[in-house]
């Protein structure tokens, strides 16, 4: 199915229902626009998972000695929750799609805050895991109605500041996720120690829907497709058996359950890659449309996300450990480390949409060499200064990188949707996020991995700048990858 097929099939009569028919909550735009405090709302919804995603990485050593967990127990507290998250990712899209986007994100944001209070009170680290991977579960009902609702309730520069700070949001809750997370492991408050971390979020969570209430429209297709039971189930599969063993692999010494489920994984893609064709070809909506590939943004941007997200999250997860466990740094002082790098990527963020109305795409590009840069002088400074590492030294080469950063991810999302019909934005912002995820907790599983595995042998200064190695091998795949997008940027 080619580009404009694609197009031409969806998008003709399903925009005015995608906006048209929404209801506008108290305080909203009439038609279902969204407004500024809509979008501030959605906004808060889409950091909040990210967030929880990266706040433990500071807990993990506060939970192990209060917990007695083990690290198969630290790694599957980690990995329940990104593996439920991911999992879910798609279909959550397609239920919004179906059932309304504001009805699901309020209900995602409420079990949100429920499961979060379950962590924060978990008795043991197995009630922990479980209520982990319930709370990955609430943030994919949650998270894909984001980038639909932006996707269907706005159009021209009203979308692109939208996804631009959508992206902001993104980067910045993941790297503030784990200043947040040394901060309140610190402070201690009224005894609650690493529970803080999860406790934070009943709030946000209360307030987030008071105010989805009264600004958030409500938006759905008008042609919802039922629930592909067949895609969902192969892409669980698909996903567990890839990201469970390579997260758990290392910390459980290899058995063989890890390896079985690793032979299933290419059988488990291929079928679900065949099903999902044969759906497309017939005119139905599958789960993850092989037909969205058509579109030149998408199919250019998607790959992308990859090697980036990778590299992302394998760094915030191996920058805690070596400052903590390397450097002996506390959880506030591990958490401030980054601040330079969360600074760096708000300021970034902020002059992206201006000079992609200048250079295009080739701001990803610049913001990948930055970033290679910044890897670059990280290194340096771990393999002259260590072990007297200092907060200073570490700040050129974490601010630069967050700028490169900067200049990409929001340029990238906003690459990836700017194609995708209203009609099919719940599935293509699922897609994207799913991606996203993923990917995110395959950094953590690989370059983690190589991380803890080279420490003992090596040292941890040596091992962090081979892990940063092979992280600035993933940048320079993304900037090579960079050169095929499209070079105007709509």
């Amino acid at each position: 199915m080619t580009e404009t097929e694609i197009r031409s099939r969806t998008a003709a009569p399903a925009a005015p229902a995608a906006r048209g028919t929404a209801t506008t909550p108290p305080g909203g735009t009439p038609g279902g626009t969204l407004s500024g405090p809509g979008l501030f709302t959605l906004l808060l919804g889409a950091a909040l998972p990210l967030i929880d995603f990266f706040i433990v990485n500071v807990a993990l050593p506060t939970m192990d000695r209060d917990l007695d967990a083990g690290p198969a127990l630290l790694e599957l507290i980690v990995a329940g929750y990104g593996v439920a998250y991911a999992v879910l990712l798609v279909l959550g899209g397609r239920l919004g799609d179906s059932f309304g986007r504001r009805r699901l994100f309020l209900a995602g944001m409420a079990a949100f805050g429920v499961t979060s209070l379950a962590c924060g009170l978990a008795p043991d680290a197995w009630s922990l895991v479980a209520a982990r991977v319930a709370q990955g579960a609430a943030a994919a009902l949650m998270l894909p109605q984001v980038l639909a609702t932006i996707h269907s309730s706005t159009s021209g520069s009203h979308r692109a500041r939208a996804l631009s700070m959508y992206g902001a949001t993104a980067g910045l809750a993941m790297v503030a996720g784990q200043i947040l997370g040394g901060v309140l492991v610190a402070a201690d408050i009224a005894g609650t120690g690493w529970r803080a971390v999860f406790l934070v979020n009943v709030p946000v969570a209360l307030i987030g829907l008071v105010l989805a209430l009264r600004t958030v429209p409500e938006t759905r297709s008008d042609r919802p497709a039922p629930v592909d039971v067949p895609g969902t189930v192969l892409l669980a599969v698909s996903l567990i058996t890839l990201m469970v063993p390579l997260t758990e692999g290392r910390a459980a010494g290899w058995p063989l359950w890890t390896w079985l489920l690793l032979g299933v994984f290419p059988f488990a893609a291929t079928a679900f890659y065949v099903i999902e064709r044969r759906a497309d070809r017939a005119g139905a909506t599958p789960l993850l449309p092989p037909s969205l590939f058509a579109l030149r943004g998408l199919r250019r941007g998607l790959p992308m996300l990859v090697p980036f997200s990778i590299g992302f999250g394998g760094f915030m997860f191996v920058i805690a450990v070596a400052l903590q466990q390397g450097l002996r740094y506390g959880p506030v002082a591990a958490g401030l480390a980054l601040a330079p790098m969360a600074a760096a990527f708000f300021v970034a963020s902020l002059m992206g949409p201006r000079l992609v109305g200048r250079y295009g795409s080739r701001v990803v590009t610049a913001g990948g060499l930055l970033q290679a840069v910044g890897l670059g002088l990280l290194m340096l400074a771990v393999a002259r200064d260590w072990p007297d590492l200092s907060l200073a030294g570490l700040l050129p080469g974490v601010a630069l990188a967050g700028f490169g950063q900067g200049l990409q991810l929001p340029v990238l999302i906003r690459i990836v949707l700017s194609e995708v019909p209203s009609e099919r934005a719940g599935v293509g912002s699922g897609v994207m996020v799913t991606t996203q995820q993923s990917s995110l907790a395959l950094g953590v599983a690989t370059l983690g991995t190589l991380f803890l595995a080279l420490a003992p042998s090596v040292g941890m200064a040596d091992a962090l700048v081979i892990t940063l190695a092979a992280q600035l091998a993933a940048v320079a795949l993304t900037v090579l990858m960079s050169l095929r997008l499209p070079r105007v940027v709509v």
